[in-house]
């Protein structure tokens, strides 16, 4: 009767660890902003403690200035922050339910709420303290 016990303690613990493992390899570090989209964008700002979208289009400059900075923030902080970037050109129902009306503009996710928005071209530093506040 232990040993079946001890058996069930075992199982259990492997099912465990195999399910931990599937979840980090079907969710690995990001270490380039995801592209979002109208239809992905809820799922991922749900299913990710700390997201950054940049929503951007082609034609905006500013936008340009900012698109490098959040790559290399994507690459500095991949496994800790998610970053995205959503075309608003592209994507008409996220820019109208968060009501962006410039661009560039930042949203910050945390656990599923926006936390903060950033709106227009910012130099590195400033975006970065703005985004680590909240890890």
């Amino acid at each position: 009767m232990e040993e079946d016990e001890e058996l069930r303690k075992v199982r259990s613990r492997k099912l465990e660890e195999a399910m931990r493992k599937a979840e980090t390899e079907q969710s690995p570090a990001l270490a380039k902003p995801l592209e979002m989209t109208d239809q992905n964008f809820s799922e991922v700002v749900k299913k990710n403690a700390l997201v950054v979208i940049d929503c951007w289009a082609s034609w905006c400059a500013p936008c340009r200035v900012i698109g490098p900075i959040i790559e290399e923030l994507a690459k500095d902080y991949a496994g800790k922050i998610l970053f995205g970037k959503l075309n608003v050109d592209s994507n008409l129902r996220v820019p109208l339910e968060y009501q962006i009306m410039s661009i560039p503009t930042i949203l910050v996710f945390k656990n599923g709420k926006l936390v903060n928005r950033i709106v227009g071209a910012r130099p590195r530093n400033f975006l970065e303290s703005q985004i680590t506040h909240y890890l």
